[in-house]
């Protein structure tokens, strides 16, 4: 169980007492006055300008990766692209990317000259096996970004997966450690290559990582199986992320302002209707089905009627919003599949890890359907 929460701290070092807004200079705008007593309706902000201002009072912002979603990937990328968000951020720490090759990513995005062959195995050597939809075109846009800027002022892609040899994990037990530290090894890494520098970061993780209190263990925070990379950060320093989730359609009918989003839209929780909300609306549906007790080092079951509740506003600080449908899932490049031994040793690191089998099956075809 890997993809887990914790709790919220004080703000970060620039934050103040704005912690749970876009950012001071927009808060007014984001939150109606306190002395309303209707709650109000959340209001949609343009997404971008929205994400850039957070990071006036956050060193921290957490942006949700729809993983293989091309909608979210070419949102991200005009993200990178906008003016003002390379002269507000200094780093972008994203999950599709295996630590072990830092020095590649890096070499790359500063415009050197890096074979194909060699650059892809930042995305294809992760943790995660039936993961192979990662977006490409990412690096090349802040390769693309940096070239126009300074060497001080260039971005800068750090590498969040644990740094996992594929060639030398052969068994079950000799991957589990690996699988253990997607959320304590990215944690660690913001805090050293990050908050130590004293620079701002850009998380691009699935949003289950940026839990602040664990659905899965019922909200219970106890045991580390249950911390994220967010819990971790926030309860070892005095930051506080903000944290940004994908939007999902049963939200609807609790922003009845969705209509007047003419782009991608971003949406503050803290004190609206939205926010108050149970977080069960924005749950993956397959985190739906059963919730655990960890006892003396063991998961128990927990009887449904036990299940506890929180609200949206206490686990998240905004929801973005692309467009009424999801894009189509990421192709997988041609030459990846197309490789000799590539299938063969996805299909192998899937065994591995114990993934199961309906994964491998839809991995053969996707790389089926592939283009040629």
């Amino acid at each position: 169980m890997t993809e887990l929460p914790g709790a919220s701290r004080a703000s970060g070092r620039a934050g103040g007492m704005c912690v749970a807004v876009i950012g001071c200079a927009i808060a007014g705008a984001l939150h109606p006055a306190a002395a309303q007593t209707a709650v109000p309706a959340a209001a949609a902000r343009d997404a971008v300008p929205a994400i850039i201002a957070a990071f006036a009072s956050h060193d921290l912002v957490a942006l949700s990766d729809a993983h293989g979603d091309t909608q979210a990937q070419a949102f991200l990328r005009d993200l990178v692209r906008a003016p003002g968000f390379a002269d507000a951020v200094h780093d972008i720490v994203v999950e599709f990317g295996n630590a072990r090759y830092q020095a590649v990513v890096d070499r790359y995005v500063r415009g050197d000259d890096v074979p194909p062959r060699e650059l892809q195995r930042v995305w294809q050597d992760v943790v995660t096996p039936n993961q192979i939809w990662a977006d490409a075109a990412f690096f090349e846009t802040v390769r693309a970004v940096n070239a126009a800027r300074p060497p001080a002022r260039r971005l800068r892609v750090l590498l969040g997966d644990p740094p996992i040899d594929w060639d030398a994990v052969r068994t079950r037990e000799a991957f589990a450690p690996w699988l253990g530290m997607r959320e304590s090894y990215p944690a660690a890494l913001i805090q050293i290559e990050v908050l130590a520098r004293q620079r701002k970061a850009l998380i691009v993780y699935g949003d289950l990582h940026f839990q602040r209190r664990q659905l899965l263990s019922n909200f219970e925070m106890s045991d580390w199986r249950m911390q994220t990379i967010v819990s971790l950060i926030e309860r070892s320093t005095a930051q506080r992320v903000f944290t940004i989730w994908a939007w999902r359609p049963p939200l609807a009918d609790l922003v009845p302002d969705l209509a007047s989003a003419r782009g991608p839209a971003v949406f503050a929780t803290r004190g609206t209707r939205l926010g108050a909300a149970d977080v069960m609306r924005l749950a993956p549906e397959w985190t739906k089905a059963r919730r655990f007790a960890v006892k003396q080092g063991q998961l128990v079951p927990v009887a449904e009627a036990e299940w506890a509740s929180l609200a949206i506003e206490e686990q998240l600080d905004a929801v973005l919003y692309l467009g009424p449908t999801s894009g189509p899932e990421a192709a997988v490049p041609a030459q990846a599949c197309a490789d000799p031994g590539f299938l063969e040793e996805r299909l192998r690191r899937i065994g591995v890890a114990g993934i199961p089998a309906f994964e491998a099956d839809r991995v053969k075809a996707v790389c089926a359907a592939a283009p040629r």
